[in-house]
């Protein structure tokens, strides 16, 4: 039996008030053919996706807005990334605002592509919700290396 949109709606809002036994009913009525069974319900359960990588704690995370908002990308490592834009969508270099870094990992961000001129490292644990204050040269990262303690 198809569960009705409505039903799903109303199953989706018990779930997420804790009250699935209350609310788990459906307008539907049930077959007449059919034993005395309950209408399906439909459960949403968090899901944490991890691996040995990130568990190694040599990993940086990058938001695109302050305060560790917005989008987030992961970068496990080692790993140098010369060039941020290069065969992305999107400039990566112009959306990271904020930054978090595993506990064995140091990451170093530089002004241009290819490793050069201004960079600024940041220590394991490291957490900084305003990059661009923190950079100085402008807030553009045009190039990252991530390096992972031993």
């Amino acid at each position: 039996m198809a569960l009705s949109s409505r039903s799903f709606l109303l199953t989706a809002a018990c779930v997420a008030a804790g009250a699935l036994g209350a609310c788990a009913q459906t307008s539907a009525p049930a077959p007449a053919t059919a034993p005395n069974q309950p209408e399906p319900v439909v459960l949403m359960v968090p899901v944490q996706v991890t691996s040995p990588e990130l568990e190694s704690g040599c990993w940086a995370q990058f938001y695109d807005r302050r305060n560790f908002e917005g989008t987030v990308m992961t970068l496990v490592g080692p790993a140098e990334l010369g060039a941020l834009d290069k065969g992305t969508g999107r400039e990566l270099k112009r959306d990271i605002d904020s930054l978090v870094v595993g506990p064995k990992a140091m990451l170093t961000v530089y002004q241009h592509q290819a490793f050069r001129d201004k960079s600024v490292s940041f220590e394991p644990n490291s957490r900084e919700a305003g990059l661009i204050q923190k950079l100085g040269f402008g807030g553009r990262i045009e190039s990252i290396r991530l390096d992972c303690a031993r």
